[in-house]
This record gives structure tokens, sequence and C-alpha cells, in this order.
């Protein structure tokens, strides 16, 4: 968060890609999406935790698929024409992440981006870089790339290898 802050005071703005899980809105650094593409039938994969939908193969690179509803317990997953699949690039692996829809780029200056709240030990807010508001807005600004790589989703490192 610290980073985020000196980035955005140095004039440094944040561009993210925000989309919605539920009826929360989250945002994500746009430099680590690679692709934007519909929800399409994925190959699963056995002994996988509940939240990994399986694997696509991408141009002939197979991609693991995290539905990010399941992974923070926001009910039932319901699939229809708005959801889609975000590929990103991140930590040297491309992965795939379900969300309910894209909504659009936005750029967060340094007034616009608020630290997370702190919150007890059994909440893990650790990916949760701050929270932006912009009009009447607020999203969740999200570390992608600390979600993708913590011990929890090890099997999307490996997935990739």
């Amino acid at each position: 968060m610290q980073e985020i802050i000196e980035n955005a005071v140095s004039g440094n703005n944040r561009e993210l890609l925000t989309f919605t899980l539920g009826k929360e809105e989250y945002g994500i650094d746009i430099l680590k999406v690679q692709e934007i593409r519909g929800y399409d039938a994925v190959t699963t994969i056995a002994n996988t935790p509940e939240f990994i939908k399986g694997v696509i193969n991408l141009r002939g690179t197979i991609v693991p698929i995290v539905d990010m509803r399941i992974k923070f317990n926001l009910g039932s997953v319901e699939y229809n024409q708005f959801t889609v699949v975000i590929i990103l690039n991140v930590a040297r692996r491309v992965v795939g992440i379900v969300v309910d829809g894209v909504s659009d780029v936005i750029t967060l200056t340094a007034d616009q981006l608020k630290p997370a709240p702190e919150f007890s030990t059994a909440l893990d807010t650790q990916y949760i870089q701050g929270l932006g508001t912009v009009e009447e807005r607020m999203i969740i600004v999200m570390d992608i790339e600390k979600l993708v790589v913590s011990g929890d989703m090890e099997l999307v490192e490996t997935a990739n290898s």
C-alpha cells in the first residue's frame, strides 16, 4: 500500500481495470491484463481446490482458470452472457480469473486512493491495496499478483510451469 501512495504522491496515477463480483467493484493494475474474453468451457482437473475451475488452451499456452466469486466466498456462482475471464500476466505466469463483468478502465489519483481499513486477524485483507473513490463509486483495489502467488493458490503456480 505504501508503494501505491508513494507513486500517487509523486504524480504517478494508477490505471486500473475495474470489474464486478456480486455487488462490489474491484480494480486491478491494467498492466497485468493480457486480454479479456467471454467465459468458455474449461477442462477440469481432478483434486484441485473448488475455486480452480480448470484450464484452457490459449493459443498453445495452458492457462489455469480461477473463479474469483468462489475464491472470495461470494455466494452461488452463476455464469451468463456477462461473465468474463480476464487473462492476466503475473509473476511470469498466465492466469485467468472469472469475474461477473468488466466495468471500465479508470485512473486513480493520490487523493482518490485510501488505505484499506484494518480488520481483525480473522479477516484476510492482504490482497487489498486500498479503496479508491470515483464519484459515487467505491472500488476495492486488489494486489492481484500477491493473490495469485499466495500459498493457497500454489496450484496455479505449478499448473502453469
